[in-house]
């Protein structure tokens, strides 16, 4: 395919996730009020958009709750600095099995499986401009722990989304993924042109290497948005692949720890080396106000 780079680039920083990282940085914010600040820094640097999950204060676990989502978008909205909300919705689809001889019953620590209206509850509170939507079933490096979004659960999710007027974010961690999110957007569940996170390097999805990069890219509709990450040391050479390929960027502390060699980031850090890599690239970087147009977003106060 022809080379078509973007100039108006827009940067995600997803400022903590949901893996077992916060005891390898101290910059993995873990509290609410430790998340949005850090969401605003990453703001001020350039985010356009801010990626939030939301963990438990006292351990750095993986949390769904709703208090601790209100307390992060509420704080966020009320910063001096603007930027666009996105939550995941991610969580309460995760099987983690017992061992080979004996799957079942599932290991209940590792696992917390919920229902669809349950999975978007804090989505419909709080309602962001954006929300996840994992668009498909994938093992993780984590032992026997699977990501489980069966079609049922993706078409109900999705469909609640769009009631709600939230634009979902399609995560695809392989082409199979976007094979179905492109079936959702032609059953009208979902409205189009939709917009795509592309996730390189995530065992055990997509490899990282730019073959395998193109190859999704190449799956992306002329007229949806996409976006790319990379994991951990590759992050930003994925900002300009993705840049080169004509997409967005996403950076932050989910997705790598390090600034440097044994440096470890902040999500504004990060940012800022996105927002140089973009910009010497020739490319111009876009505020939240022009991803909203960009988007067809609609900034709203929640319920």
């Amino acid at each position: 395919m022809p080379l078509e780079m973007n100039k108006e680039v827009f940067i995600t920083c997803a400022v903590t996730g949901s893996g077992g990282t916060q005891d390898r940085s101290p910059y993995v914010p873990r509290s609410p009020q430790q998340i949005a600040e850090s969401a605003i820094d990453a703001a001020k640097a350039g985010a356009a958009v801010v990626h939030c999950h939301v963990r438990d204060p006292e351990s750095g676990a993986p949390s769904r709750d709703l208090a601790y989502y209100r307390e992060v978008t509420d704080r966020i909205r009320d910063a001096e600095v603007d930027v666009v909300l996105n939550l995941t919705a991610g969580m309460g689809g995760d099987i983690t099995f017992g061992s080979t001889d004996a799957p079942l019953p599932v290991n209940a620590a590792g696992t917390d499986m919920v229902g669809a209206a349950e999975r978007v509850a804090h989505v419909a509170a709080c309602l962001p401009e954006i929300c996840t939507l994992d668009c498909g079933t994938m093992n993780f490096a984590e032992a026997d722990y699977v990501m489980t979004n069966t079609p049922g659960m993706l078409r109900d999710m999705g469909a609640r989304m769009t009631a709600l007027g939230v634009k979902p974010e399609i995560e695809a961690f392989d082409t199979g993924h976007l094979w179905f999110a492109k079936e959702l957007v032609k059953e009208g569940v979902l409205e189009g042109p939709a917009l795509v996170q592309l996730c390189m390097g995530v065992p055990w999805g997509a490899p990282d290497d730019l073959n395998t990069f193109m190859a999704m890219v190449n799956n992306v509709p002329d007229d949806w948005c996409f976006s790319a990450f990379g994991l951990g040391r590759n992050q930003m050479a994925y900002v300009a692949a993705s840049v080169l390929a004509g997409g967005n960027v996403r950076v932050g502390l989910e997705d790598n720890l390090w600034l440097d060699k044994g440096v470890l980031a902040t999500n504004a850090q990060l940012v800022e080396r996105a927002v140089g890599i973009i910009e010497n690239m020739g490319a111009r970087v876009i505020g939240p106000s022009a991803v909203r147009e960009k988007l067809g977003l609609v900034k709203r106060a929640p319920k």
